[in-house]
């Protein structure tokens, strides 16, 4: 056996999702992730034809955290949630996934839109690393 390095940007995807599917997902159902609106098309995403979560022997990869966000919207925002000036909390997952750092730009920026098209907020919360990241790869 061998070990080997792959460079990886990685992105980060905060995508808001359901209460109801927030709860399920704590409860150990993790099914629901799948039928949750926005996370659905998210994974999606992830998981068509492109550059992104490619593993070689396995494709559309990624990695779930939870997380809550934070938020007061101004009298200018047309918040998908909560309402201006008051401050909202979101239930969130934190879905991470990598990109080949062989992979072109144009690759990535399609991808990239392909996201915020479907992210339902107005300042989607989407993190490309411009740091390179090393993936281990096992070889036999």
């Amino acid at each position: 056996m061998t070990v080997s390095m792959r460079p990886a940007h990685k992105i980060r995807i905060h995508c808001p999702i359901l209460q109801e599917t927030y709860a399920a997902l704590l409860e150990g159902n993790l099914d629901a992730l799948e039928s949750d609106p926005v996370a659905a098309k998210m994974l999606a995403i992830i998981r068509g034809h492109n550059p992104l979560g490619d593993f070689d022997l396995y494709h559309g990869v990624f990695e779930l955290s939870f997380g809550v966000e934070g938020f007061t919207a101004t009298d200018r925002a047309q918040p998908t949630a909560g309402e201006p000036g008051r401050a909202t909390l979101s239930p969130t997952v934190i879905i991470t996934t990598y990109v080949d750092a062989a992979a072109s730009r144009a690759e990535v920026a399609a991808v990239i839109e392909d996201l915020v098209r479907a992210h339902p907020w107005e300042l989607p919360v989407i993190e490309l690393s411009d740091a390179v990241v090393q993936l281990v790869q096992r070889r036999e």
